[in-house]
Protein backbone atom coordinates (compact mmCIF):
# COMPACT_ATOMS: atom_id res chain seq x y z
CA UNK A 1 0.00 0.00 0.00
CA UNK A 2 1.18 3.51 -0.76
CA UNK A 3 2.39 5.63 2.19
CA UNK A 4 -0.13 8.08 3.60
CA UNK A 5 1.83 11.06 2.25
CA UNK A 6 1.54 9.65 -1.27
CA UNK A 7 -2.12 8.72 -0.90
CA UNK A 8 -2.92 12.29 0.11
CA UNK A 9 -0.78 14.00 -2.51
CA UNK A 10 -3.00 16.75 -3.99
CA UNK A 11 -3.78 16.63 -7.69
CA UNK A 12 -5.35 20.07 -8.14
CA UNK A 13 -4.73 23.58 -6.85
CA UNK A 14 -7.96 23.35 -4.90
CA UNK A 15 -6.51 20.47 -2.88
CA UNK A 16 -3.10 22.13 -2.45
CA UNK A 17 -2.39 23.38 1.08
CA UNK A 18 -0.10 26.32 1.87
CA UNK A 19 2.02 28.71 -0.22
CA UNK A 20 -0.80 31.21 -0.67
CA UNK A 21 1.78 33.87 -1.58
CA UNK A 22 2.47 31.84 -4.74
CA UNK A 23 -0.80 30.07 -5.59
CA UNK A 24 -3.48 32.11 -3.82
CA UNK A 25 -5.86 34.36 -5.71
CA UNK A 26 -3.87 36.85 -7.80
CA UNK A 27 -0.51 35.28 -6.85
CA UNK A 28 2.20 34.88 -9.46
CA UNK A 29 2.05 31.12 -10.09
CA UNK A 30 -1.73 31.08 -10.15
CA UNK A 31 -1.64 33.85 -12.76
CA UNK A 32 0.80 31.79 -14.82
CA UNK A 33 -1.50 28.78 -14.65
CA UNK A 34 -4.63 30.77 -15.47
CA UNK A 35 -2.96 32.52 -18.42
CA UNK A 36 -1.19 29.39 -19.65
CA UNK A 37 1.93 31.51 -20.16
CA UNK A 38 4.44 29.57 -18.12
CA UNK A 39 8.11 30.55 -17.90
CA UNK A 40 10.96 28.54 -16.41
CA UNK A 41 11.37 28.80 -12.66
CA UNK A 42 13.00 27.24 -9.61
CA UNK A 43 11.12 26.38 -6.43
CA UNK A 44 13.32 26.89 -3.38
CA UNK A 45 12.19 25.69 0.01
CA UNK A 46 12.63 23.09 2.75
CA UNK A 47 11.54 19.47 2.30
CA UNK A 48 7.89 18.56 2.55
CA UNK A 49 6.36 21.90 1.57
CA UNK A 50 4.97 20.87 -1.82
CA UNK A 51 7.63 21.61 -4.46
CA UNK A 52 7.23 18.40 -6.46
CA UNK A 53 3.48 18.36 -5.96
CA UNK A 54 3.14 21.92 -7.23
CA UNK A 55 5.13 21.13 -10.36
CA UNK A 56 2.88 18.14 -11.12
CA UNK A 57 -0.26 20.17 -10.51
CA UNK A 58 0.90 22.88 -12.90
CA UNK A 59 1.60 20.32 -15.62
CA UNK A 60 -1.81 18.73 -15.02
CA UNK A 61 -3.67 22.06 -15.02
CA UNK A 62 -1.98 23.14 -18.26
CA UNK A 63 -2.21 19.66 -19.83
CA UNK A 64 1.43 19.68 -20.77
CA UNK A 65 3.78 16.72 -21.23
CA UNK A 66 5.70 16.26 -17.98
CA UNK A 67 9.22 14.88 -17.81
CA UNK A 68 11.06 14.44 -14.56
CA UNK A 69 14.69 13.88 -13.64
CA UNK A 70 16.37 13.45 -10.29
CA UNK A 71 19.75 15.08 -9.92
CA UNK A 72 20.78 12.19 -7.68
CA UNK A 73 20.47 9.55 -10.41
CA UNK A 74 20.69 11.50 -13.69
CA UNK A 75 23.73 12.59 -15.66
CA UNK A 76 24.30 14.65 -18.80
CA UNK A 77 23.25 11.70 -20.98
CA UNK A 78 19.88 11.39 -19.23
CA UNK A 79 19.33 15.16 -19.56
CA UNK A 80 20.01 15.05 -23.28
CA UNK A 81 17.81 11.99 -23.74
CA UNK A 82 14.87 13.73 -22.09
CA UNK A 83 15.43 16.90 -24.13
CA UNK A 84 15.49 14.84 -27.35
CA UNK A 85 12.28 13.13 -26.30
CA UNK A 86 10.71 16.51 -25.55
CA UNK A 87 11.66 17.74 -29.00
CA UNK A 88 9.97 14.74 -30.62
CA UNK A 89 6.77 15.04 -28.62
CA UNK A 90 6.47 18.83 -28.51
CA UNK A 91 3.63 20.33 -30.54
CA UNK A 92 5.50 23.50 -31.33
CA UNK A 93 7.36 24.54 -34.47
CA UNK A 94 9.90 27.22 -35.15
CA UNK A 95 7.39 29.50 -36.81
CA UNK A 96 5.35 30.22 -33.66
CA UNK A 97 5.75 33.28 -31.50
CA UNK A 98 7.67 32.95 -28.24
CA UNK A 99 4.53 33.21 -26.13
CA UNK A 100 2.98 30.34 -28.05
CA UNK A 101 6.15 28.31 -27.61
CA UNK A 102 6.01 28.89 -23.86
CA UNK A 103 2.37 27.83 -23.74
CA UNK A 104 2.97 24.51 -25.47
CA UNK A 105 6.46 23.38 -24.51
CA UNK A 106 6.74 20.31 -22.25
CA UNK A 107 7.68 20.77 -18.60
CA UNK A 108 10.99 19.31 -17.47
CA UNK A 109 10.98 18.94 -13.70
CA UNK A 110 14.35 18.43 -12.01
CA UNK A 111 14.25 17.47 -8.36
CA UNK A 112 17.24 18.50 -6.23
CA UNK A 113 18.62 20.61 -9.07
CA UNK A 114 21.28 21.92 -6.69
CA UNK A 115 22.98 18.53 -6.97
CA UNK A 116 23.49 18.92 -10.71
CA UNK A 117 27.11 19.57 -11.68
CA UNK A 118 28.07 22.56 -13.82
CA UNK A 119 28.24 20.38 -16.95
CA UNK A 120 24.80 18.94 -16.24
CA UNK A 121 23.36 22.41 -15.77
CA UNK A 122 25.14 23.63 -18.92
CA UNK A 123 23.41 20.88 -20.89
CA UNK A 124 20.04 22.45 -20.06
CA UNK A 125 20.80 25.95 -21.30
CA UNK A 126 20.05 25.52 -24.99
CA UNK A 127 16.73 23.74 -24.48
CA UNK A 128 15.56 26.31 -21.94
CA UNK A 129 16.69 29.24 -24.06
CA UNK A 130 14.99 27.91 -27.20
CA UNK A 131 11.77 26.99 -25.42
CA UNK A 132 12.14 23.27 -26.17
CA UNK A 133 11.24 22.69 -22.51
CA UNK A 134 9.98 24.81 -19.66
CA UNK A 135 12.29 24.07 -16.77
CA UNK A 136 10.88 23.70 -13.27
CA UNK A 137 13.58 22.99 -10.71
CA UNK A 138 13.20 22.13 -7.05
CA UNK A 139 15.89 22.73 -4.46
CA UNK A 140 16.32 22.85 -0.71
CA UNK A 141 19.52 24.88 -1.15
CA UNK A 142 20.05 28.53 -1.99
CA UNK A 143 20.05 28.68 -5.82
CA UNK A 144 22.43 31.64 -5.70
CA UNK A 145 25.13 29.27 -4.47
CA UNK A 146 24.21 26.07 -6.28
CA UNK A 147 22.82 27.02 -9.72
CA UNK A 148 25.08 28.43 -12.43
CA UNK A 149 24.51 32.07 -13.34
CA UNK A 150 23.48 31.49 -17.00
CA UNK A 151 20.75 29.05 -15.93
CA UNK A 152 19.68 31.21 -13.00
CA UNK A 153 19.28 34.19 -15.32
CA UNK A 154 16.79 32.19 -17.42
CA UNK A 155 14.63 31.24 -14.43
CA UNK A 156 12.60 33.02 -11.81
CA UNK A 157 13.15 31.82 -8.25
CA UNK A 158 10.10 31.35 -6.02
CA UNK A 159 10.55 30.71 -2.32
CA UNK A 160 8.28 28.18 -0.61
CA UNK A 161 7.83 28.47 3.13
CA UNK A 162 7.48 25.88 5.86
CA UNK A 163 3.81 25.16 6.40
CA UNK A 164 2.04 27.21 9.04
CA UNK A 165 0.27 25.65 12.01
CA UNK A 166 -3.11 26.17 10.35
CA UNK A 167 -1.88 24.45 7.18
CA UNK A 168 -0.65 21.44 9.12
CA UNK A 169 -3.88 21.15 11.09
CA UNK A 170 -5.87 21.30 7.87
CA UNK A 171 -3.69 18.56 6.39
CA UNK A 172 -4.08 16.43 9.52
CA UNK A 173 -7.86 16.80 9.39
CA UNK A 174 -7.87 15.80 5.74
CA UNK A 175 -5.85 12.68 6.54
CA UNK A 176 -8.25 11.66 9.30
CA UNK A 177 -11.44 12.30 7.35
CA UNK A 178 -10.58 11.58 3.71
CA UNK A 179 -8.09 8.72 3.77
CA UNK A 180 -9.99 5.43 3.84
CA UNK A 181 -7.44 3.55 5.90
CA UNK A 182 -7.18 6.27 8.54
CA UNK A 183 -10.96 6.55 8.72
CA UNK A 184 -11.31 2.80 9.34
CA UNK A 185 -8.93 3.03 12.28
CA UNK A 186 -11.08 5.68 13.97
CA UNK A 187 -8.15 7.71 15.29
CA UNK A 188 -8.88 10.57 17.68
CA UNK A 189 -6.44 13.47 18.02
CA UNK A 190 -6.61 15.07 21.47
CA UNK A 191 -3.35 17.05 21.50
CA UNK A 192 -1.33 18.44 18.60
CA UNK A 193 1.63 20.27 20.19
CA UNK A 194 4.13 17.40 19.80
CA UNK A 195 2.76 16.49 16.38
CA UNK A 196 3.28 20.03 15.10
CA UNK A 197 6.63 20.46 16.83
CA UNK A 198 8.15 17.29 15.43
CA UNK A 199 6.81 17.91 11.92
CA UNK A 200 8.52 21.31 11.83
CA UNK A 201 6.41 22.74 9.00
CA UNK A 202 6.99 19.65 6.84
CA UNK A 203 3.78 18.13 5.45
CA UNK A 204 5.41 14.81 4.60
CA UNK A 205 6.87 14.53 8.07
CA UNK A 206 3.49 15.24 9.66
CA UNK A 207 1.81 12.49 7.65
CA UNK A 208 4.67 10.08 8.33
CA UNK A 209 4.26 10.65 12.07
CA UNK A 210 0.50 10.14 11.86
CA UNK A 211 1.03 6.91 9.98
CA UNK A 212 3.71 5.73 12.40
CA UNK A 213 1.46 6.31 15.41
CA UNK A 214 -1.50 4.62 13.73
CA UNK A 215 0.61 1.56 12.90
CA UNK A 216 1.58 1.29 16.57
CA UNK A 217 -2.04 0.46 17.35
CA UNK A 218 -2.76 3.72 19.17
CA UNK A 219 -6.23 5.08 18.57
CA UNK A 220 -5.77 8.25 20.60
CA UNK A 221 -3.04 10.70 19.58
CA UNK A 222 -1.70 13.02 22.23
CA UNK A 223 1.68 14.58 23.01
CA UNK A 224 2.88 11.61 25.05
CA UNK A 225 1.97 9.07 22.35
CA UNK A 226 3.77 11.02 19.62
CA UNK A 227 6.90 11.60 21.72
CA UNK A 228 7.08 7.96 22.78
CA UNK A 229 6.75 6.63 19.25
CA UNK A 230 9.37 8.97 17.82
CA UNK A 231 11.84 8.14 20.55
CA UNK A 232 11.38 4.45 19.79
CA UNK A 233 11.71 5.07 16.05
CA UNK A 234 14.42 7.74 15.67
CA UNK A 235 14.59 7.35 11.88
CA UNK A 236 10.85 7.46 11.35
CA UNK A 237 10.97 11.06 10.31
CA UNK A 238 13.38 13.16 8.27
CA UNK A 239 15.74 15.20 10.42
CA UNK A 240 17.05 17.19 7.45
CA UNK A 241 13.89 19.24 7.18
CA UNK A 242 15.32 22.67 7.95
CA UNK A 243 16.91 24.92 5.39
CA UNK A 244 20.43 24.40 6.58
CA UNK A 245 21.70 27.54 4.90
CA UNK A 246 19.57 29.57 7.31
CA UNK A 247 20.95 27.69 10.30
CA UNK A 248 24.55 27.75 9.11
CA UNK A 249 24.20 31.49 8.44
CA UNK A 250 23.11 32.08 12.04
CA UNK A 251 25.94 29.82 13.21
CA UNK A 252 28.67 31.67 11.31
CA UNK A 253 27.30 35.10 12.21
CA UNK A 254 27.27 34.13 15.89
CA UNK A 255 30.95 33.17 15.64
CA UNK A 256 31.71 36.40 13.78
CA UNK A 257 29.85 38.31 16.48
CA UNK A 258 31.92 36.63 19.23
CA UNK A 259 28.88 35.03 20.89
CA UNK A 260 29.86 31.48 21.93
CA UNK A 261 26.46 30.84 23.56
CA UNK A 262 24.55 31.43 20.33
CA UNK A 263 27.18 29.64 18.24
CA UNK A 264 26.91 26.50 20.38
CA UNK A 265 23.11 26.65 20.20
CA UNK A 266 23.09 26.79 16.39
CA UNK A 267 25.67 24.00 16.32
CA UNK A 268 23.34 21.90 18.46
CA UNK A 269 20.46 22.65 16.08
CA UNK A 270 22.50 21.33 13.16
CA UNK A 271 23.65 18.25 15.04
CA UNK A 272 20.12 17.42 16.18
CA UNK A 273 18.82 18.06 12.67
CA UNK A 274 21.20 15.46 11.21
CA UNK A 275 23.44 17.89 9.33
CA UNK A 276 26.53 16.45 7.64
CA UNK A 277 29.41 17.03 10.13
CA UNK A 278 31.82 17.64 7.25
CA UNK A 279 29.61 20.51 6.04
CA UNK A 280 29.84 22.15 9.47
CA UNK A 281 33.60 21.57 9.67
CA UNK A 282 34.15 23.10 6.22
CA UNK A 283 32.30 26.23 7.29
CA UNK A 284 34.44 26.46 10.43
CA UNK A 285 37.56 26.45 8.25
CA UNK A 286 36.08 29.24 6.15
CA UNK A 287 35.12 31.22 9.26
CA UNK A 288 38.62 30.86 10.68
CA UNK A 289 40.17 32.32 7.54
CA UNK A 290 37.51 34.94 6.82
CA UNK A 291 36.60 36.26 10.27
CA UNK A 292 39.57 35.52 12.55
CA UNK A 293 42.23 35.71 9.89
CA UNK A 294 45.46 37.44 10.80
CA UNK A 295 44.26 38.22 14.33
CA UNK A 296 45.03 34.58 15.16
CA UNK A 297 46.46 32.44 12.33
CA UNK A 298 46.33 29.41 14.64
CA UNK A 299 42.55 29.47 14.30
CA UNK A 300 42.82 28.15 10.74
CA UNK A 301 45.15 25.37 11.88
CA UNK A 302 42.71 24.33 14.61
CA UNK A 303 39.73 24.46 12.23
CA UNK A 304 41.59 22.36 9.67
CA UNK A 305 42.53 19.84 12.36
CA UNK A 306 38.88 19.73 13.39
CA UNK A 307 37.92 18.96 9.78
CA UNK A 308 40.40 16.06 9.69
CA UNK A 309 39.11 14.65 12.99
CA UNK A 310 35.49 14.89 11.90
CA UNK A 311 36.34 12.97 8.72
CA UNK A 312 37.92 10.24 10.82
CA UNK A 313 35.40 9.80 13.63
CA UNK A 314 31.97 10.94 12.36
CA UNK A 315 28.91 11.20 14.59
CA UNK A 316 28.40 11.19 17.52
CA UNK A 317 31.98 11.87 18.63
CA UNK A 318 32.43 14.60 16.00
CA UNK A 319 30.22 16.87 18.12
CA UNK A 320 33.12 17.33 20.59
CA UNK A 321 35.83 18.74 18.26
CA UNK A 322 33.13 20.76 16.50
CA UNK A 323 32.08 22.27 19.82
CA UNK A 324 35.69 22.99 20.86
CA UNK A 325 36.45 24.69 17.57
CA UNK A 326 33.19 26.63 17.63
CA UNK A 327 33.87 28.07 21.08
CA UNK A 328 37.50 28.81 20.22
CA UNK A 329 36.61 30.71 17.05
CA UNK A 330 33.78 32.60 18.73
CA UNK A 331 36.12 33.81 21.50
CA UNK A 332 39.03 34.73 19.19
CA UNK A 333 39.85 38.29 18.22
CA UNK A 334 38.57 39.05 14.74
CA UNK A 335 40.33 40.39 11.63
CA UNK A 336 38.93 40.25 8.10
CA UNK A 337 41.62 42.36 6.45
CA UNK A 338 42.96 39.50 4.30
CA UNK A 339 39.41 38.67 3.18
CA UNK A 340 38.77 42.30 2.21
CA UNK A 341 42.17 42.55 0.53
CA UNK A 342 41.68 39.61 -1.82
CA UNK A 343 38.17 40.75 -2.75
CA UNK A 344 39.48 44.25 -3.50
CA UNK A 345 42.31 42.81 -5.59
CA UNK A 346 39.91 40.54 -7.50
CA UNK A 347 37.65 43.52 -8.25
CA UNK A 348 40.64 45.47 -9.55
CA UNK A 349 41.75 42.55 -11.74
CA UNK A 350 38.29 42.34 -13.28
CA UNK A 351 38.32 46.07 -13.85
CA UNK A 352 41.81 46.41 -15.34
CA UNK A 353 42.30 43.05 -17.05
CA UNK A 354 45.68 41.43 -17.68
CA UNK A 355 48.12 44.23 -16.91
CA UNK A 356 51.71 43.42 -17.91
CA UNK A 357 54.22 42.28 -15.33
CA UNK A 358 56.97 44.91 -14.87
CA UNK A 359 60.08 43.88 -16.79
CA UNK A 360 62.36 43.84 -13.75
CA UNK A 361 60.11 41.23 -12.07
CA UNK A 362 60.20 38.80 -14.98
CA UNK A 363 62.60 35.87 -15.16
CA UNK A 364 65.15 35.88 -17.96
CA UNK A 365 66.15 32.26 -18.69
CA UNK A 366 67.19 33.00 -22.31
CA UNK A 367 69.54 35.53 -23.87
CA UNK A 368 66.69 37.00 -25.93
CA UNK A 369 64.75 37.75 -22.77
CA UNK A 370 67.79 39.46 -21.28
CA UNK A 371 68.16 41.57 -24.42
CA UNK A 372 64.51 42.58 -24.11
CA UNK A 373 65.13 43.84 -20.56
CA UNK A 374 63.63 40.98 -18.59
CA UNK A 375 64.93 40.99 -14.97
CA UNK A 376 66.93 44.14 -15.66
CA UNK A 377 67.18 46.27 -12.53
CA UNK A 378 65.68 43.74 -10.12
CA UNK A 379 66.95 44.21 -6.56
CA UNK A 380 67.37 41.07 -4.46
CA UNK A 381 66.00 42.02 -1.00
CA UNK A 382 68.38 39.72 0.90
CA UNK A 383 71.33 41.75 -0.39
CA UNK A 384 70.12 44.78 1.59
CA UNK A 385 70.03 45.62 5.31
CA UNK A 386 66.99 44.17 7.01
CA UNK A 387 66.34 42.03 3.90
CA UNK A 388 64.23 44.80 2.40
CA UNK A 389 64.64 47.40 -0.33
CA UNK A 390 62.22 49.88 -1.88
CA UNK A 391 61.12 48.51 -5.22
CA UNK A 392 58.02 48.50 -7.48
CA UNK A 393 56.11 45.24 -7.48
CA UNK A 394 52.69 46.25 -8.84
CA UNK A 395 52.03 46.92 -12.53
CA UNK A 396 52.75 50.52 -13.56
CA UNK A 397 49.04 51.36 -13.78
CA UNK A 398 48.44 50.28 -10.17
CA UNK A 399 51.44 51.83 -8.45
CA UNK A 400 50.46 53.03 -5.00
CA UNK A 401 47.21 51.01 -4.88
CA UNK A 402 46.40 49.68 -1.40
CA UNK A 403 44.51 46.38 -1.12
CA UNK A 404 45.43 45.17 2.36
CA UNK A 405 44.88 47.61 5.20
CA UNK A 406 46.22 46.73 8.62
CA UNK A 407 43.69 47.22 11.42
Amino acid sequence: MLPLAERLRPKTLKEYIGQKHLVGEGAVLRQMIESGNLSSFILWGPPGVGKTTLARIIAHELQRPFYTLSAVTSGVKEVRDVIDKAKRTATINSGLFASQVDQRSPILFIDEIHRFSKSQQDSLLGAVEEGVVTLVGATTENPSFEVITPLLSRCQVYVLKSLEKEDLLELMQRALTEDEQMKRQGIEVRETEALLRYSGGDARKLLNILELVSHSGARVIDNETVTKQLQQNPVAYDKDGEMHYDIISAFIKSIRGSDPQAAIYWLARMIEGGEDPKFIARRLVISASEDIGLANPNAMLLANTCFDIVNKVGWPEARIPLAETTVYLATCKKDNSAYLAIDAALAKVRETGNLPVPLHLRNAPTSLMKELGYADGYKYPHDFPGHWVAQQYLPDELTGTVFWKKD
